[in-house]
């Protein structure tokens, strides 16, 4: 790409886009909720595209004029140390626009249904699960994203046996920007390394924790893709009354609600709402997105193109990333990064593991595109 924007390779770009602005323009778009909801996400990654081309060209104009003015001997060493900022930042910008206009995993702008499991390790395990939950619900502010706990199990000494948490942006997003996007690679095995609170003789334990990241599935996704598979006929919805903590309401009405997907043996239960028809629509929630996740897998299992274009990194059954509280040291296996900062990673500072994943799916994107000789935008 040059120092303007690579006009080419966004022309087509900018067609959609105006395409797009016309359609969130006619109020029958609207009737669709489906149809508005792709509309709305592939405008809001043109829109993050557009602009940062627009900040790139502004950035070289200004370059040039910098240039110009030192070589003609203008306040040559203010306009010469100008020039080297606006360099600097013309890299970075050109890298940014580098990196949105990457091949991309199709489901990054979506929102996510988080599932955090305790593993090895009983109560330690779902203490740390706990904290886990703690971990991304800061996260998420910090993005300024919604957190809505689905359904939860307890331990005794109040950790977490498992969790599941829907997280969404507020309001439509670029992939780049995308919950899942940022949030798919903490999928996989957590290994936290402590001394146990049950720990008498202060002996350092290991233990584990599971986490599952699906991009959530929508109404959409159903119609189109799972219409057949949420059918009345195949699912068996059971009642039940709820058995964890939640008030009166709660535990004296049947208030649970219990799912089965019958072709596939899937069960989902919710049981946190106060009311049946709560715990239903959050249990159904949550099939869907398994369902559409189990299609998908099977779909790039079954089509090498569908597997250059969606790079699953992590493995759920490997172990990705390990929490040493002795020495206070965080490691995430997969890209090698290190840092001595744990306090601040279990407050919520991910940013620096989170990009550390997000850099290697995109050398790896680049390396099959150009492998595969596909340089377009996906």
């Amino acid at each position: 790409m040059n120092e303007h924007d690579g006009g080419d390779r966004l022309a087509p770009l900018r067609l959609e886009h105006a395409r797009l602005q016309e359609s969130m323009a006619d109020p029958s778009l609207h009737e669709d909720a489906g149809r508005a909801r792709r509309v709305g996400r592939r405008y809001a990654e043109l829109e993050g595209i557009l602009e940062a081309s627009a900040r790139l060209e502004s950035t070289a104009a200004d370059l040039e004029t910098a240039r110009e003015l030192a070589a003609l001997g203008e306040d040559d060493e203010e306009m010469a140390a100008e020039a080297e900022l606006l360099g600097a930042r013309l890299v970075a910008e050109r890298e940014h626009l580098e990196d949105l206009l990457a091949p991309r995993d199709p489901d990054d702008a979506r929102d996510v249904i988080l599932e955090i499991k305790a593993g090895a390790g009983g109560e330690e395990s779902a203490l740390f699960a706990a904290e886990m939950l703690r971990m991304y619900r800061a996260y998420a502010e910090s993005k300024g994203w919604r957190v809505e706990v689905l359904t939860s199990a307890e331990s005794d000494l109040g950790g977490l046996k498992d969790v599941t948490v829907a997280i969404a942006a507020r309001g439509a997003g670029g992939p780049g920007t995308g919950v899942y996007a940022h949030l798919k690679h903490e999928a996989g095995v957590h290994r936290v390394q402590r001394v146990p609170v049950t720990e008498s003789q202060g002996r350092i334990h290991t233990s584990a924790v599971g986490v599952l990241v699906l991009p959530e599935a929508d109404e959409t996704d159903e119609s189109e893709l799972l219409a057949e598979a949420m059918a009345p006929a195949n699912l068996r919805i059971d009642v039940f009354r709820s058995s964890g903590p939640g008030g009166q309401s709660v535990n004296t009405t049947d208030s649970a609600v219990r799912v089965t997907h019958l072709p596939t043996g899937v069960v989902v239960s919710c049981q946190d709402q106060k009311s049946q028809l709560q715990n239903r629509e959050q249990a159904l929630r949550i099939l869907r997105t398994r369902l559409l996740d189990a299609r998908r897998a099977e779909q790039v299992a079954q089509d090498s193109a569908a597997r250059r274009s969606q790079v699953r990194t992590v493995d759920r059954s490997e172990r990705i990333r390990t929490y040493n509280f002795p020495e206070s040291r965080v490691a995430d296996h997969r890209t090698g990064y290190k840092a001595g900062n744990l306090s601040q990673v279990l407050s919520g500072d991910l940013d620096d593991l989170i990009a550390s994943s997000r850099d290697a799916e995109r050398g790896a994107r680049l390396a099959e595109a150009q492998a595969g000789g596909d340089g377009e935008f996906s």
